[in-house]
């Protein structure tokens, strides 16, 4: 099964769903500022990226700017700002039971869905 995390007010990442749509294949949208990640999920993710949470954070969002951007900051750190703040985490992000994606550019979710 195929996992979307989605933002519907996010252009990216309604792309990134039509593009799962599109396949054909079955998949699970789930919202993630409705339906927050626990800190276990977000380290399972995060771990399938191949990433570090840094990696994750959506540096321009006015939140990271204010809040964290001229912190040091350990990577628990960075976890704890995405749980407490999920608008920070990177959209989309498509996930199989093997691997995980961000949608940016689109051509990884491609990747993923061949």
């Amino acid at each position: 099964m195929i996992t979307v995390y989605h933002n519907p007010r996010c252009s990216k990442s309604r792309e990134g769903l039509a593009l799962v749509q599109n396949s054909g294949k079955d998949f699970y949208v789930r919202e993630y500022l409705k339906t927050p990640l626990s800190e276990e999920e977000l380290e399972k993710l995060i771990k399938k990226l191949g990433m570090s949470p840094k990696d994750l954070v959506r540096a321009n969002e006015e939140i990271w700017k204010k809040e964290f951007k001229h912190k040091e900051l350990s990577s628990e750190d960075i976890m704890s700002a995405l749980i407490k703040y999920p608008k920070l985490i990177e959209r989309p992000i498509v996930e199989d039971e093997e691997t995980a994606v961000v949608g940016r550019p689109s051509s990884k979710i491609n990747d993923l869905l061949s």
